[in-house]
């Protein structure tokens, strides 16, 4: 069994991860942390996991917890990674960061874009990216994963075979996505109140989403050309999903059949990537609850553009569910162990 220790285990991310771990064949949940509700039992903050639960939140004492554990799992706002982990604790457990401390390789870019300092620049040399389906071989040696953002993980899986194949226009890229409120953590927020949120629909953080450097980095390392794109993240009044459009300009005329060669290249063996077929394109509610990514795509003729449409759950395929699949592959297990769940609908 994989002895695992969750740390920030009580926001929404933190309980994804411990639906999805509870019920996987291959592990035991030794420790839970939380701040928040500290002695009590896990059962007692989320009433779901009542009689089949019963684990007391302990404090966060992850080199304490490193002795213990297979894999540690820390689910908690950017900012603090980085000053909890160190060498000496990857050299005992592996780690799966679910923040932002380790998915950036230049450090100048994430103190500029996330306005904090980083207090482990060493360590950065040693993390690996965790988008399972594109660096599933680094991702086996490593001791520290980078688990990859909800938007990030959407839009680099909708345009990296296409940007691989250098068949788009580098800087044409224009990123158009929405996201559930839970993309926002559990923490009380104005802007996600039920009564400021719900039927209504807004941009926020124009060319200066957090997350931008971080797509343009990863397609930039996968394409071999520099990327810099334009994103635009929108908050939609649901609970969870994200939904990405992404436009391009293609550099020759294509068919839809030599572009959807391209897709099912890179995809056609990936259990958890889906190509919606033609004049069909994703939505929320068909990945809402699993970890799939769907991706579908139309070539605007009359402007020589091509649209994909990217759909994932940002709690699981954008967060839990991915850090569950990098946790398979660092222990050699079947990726889809306690992730084949279909979508809930309705819901």
């Amino acid at each position: 069994m994989i002895k695992v220790g969750i740390v920030g285990g009580t926001g929404y991310i933190g309980q994804e991860l411990v639906r999805l771990l509870n019920k996987h064949d291959n592990v035991e949940i030794k420790f839970i942390t939380s701040r928040s509700y500290l002695g009590q039992c896990y059962e007692d903050v989320y009433e779901n996991y009542r009689d089949i639960l019963k684990i007391e939140c302990t404090k966060q004492d992850i080199e304490a917890m490193s002795e213990l554990v297979d894999v540690v799992f820390i689910a908690l706002p950017h900012g603090i990674a980085s000053k909890e982990i160190s060498s000496k604790i990857i050299n005992k457990t592996k780690v799966i960061d679910l923040g932002a401390d380790f998915r950036l390789s230049n450090i100048q870019l994430y103190e500029k874009w996330y306005k904090t300092e980083h207090y482990n620049k060493e360590l950065i040399k040693k993390a690996v990216y965790g988008l399972c389906e594109w660096n599933r071989e680094k991702i086996k040696e490593s001791q520290l994963i980078a688990n990859p953002g909800c938007y990030t993980t959407c839009s680099i899986l909708s345009l990296a075979p296409l940007l691989k194949e250098g068949i788009l226009e580098e800087d044409s890229v224009i990123i158009d996505a929405k996201s559930g409120v839970t993309g926002a953590g559990r923490s009380l927020n104005l802007g996600t109140h039920y009564t400021e949120c719900n039927e209504s629909v807004k941009a926020y953080k124009l060319a200066e989403h957090r997350h931008t450097p971080e797509i343009e980095e990863q397609l930039s390392e996968i394409s071999g050309n520099k990327i810099d794109l334009t994103f635009t993240p929108h908050l939609i009044p649901m609970n969870r999903g994200i939904l990405a459009t992404c436009y391009g300009k293609l550099k020759n005329k294509m068919t839809y059949d030599e572009v959807k060669a391209i897709y099912q290249k890179y995809y056609g063996k990936e259990y958890f990537i889906r190509l919606t077929k033609k004049d069909i394109f994703p939505e929320t509610k068909w990945v809402k609850g699993s970890n799939y990514c769907d991706i579908g795509f139309k070539i605007d003729e009359r402007t020589g553009r091509i649209i994909i449409i990217g759909a994932i759950d940002n709690m699981i395929k954008g967060a839990a569910g991915q850090a569950v699949q990098n946790m398979n592959i660092l222990f050699n297990l079947d990726e889809t162990i306690g992730l084949k769940d279909v979508s809930i609908f309705p819901i």
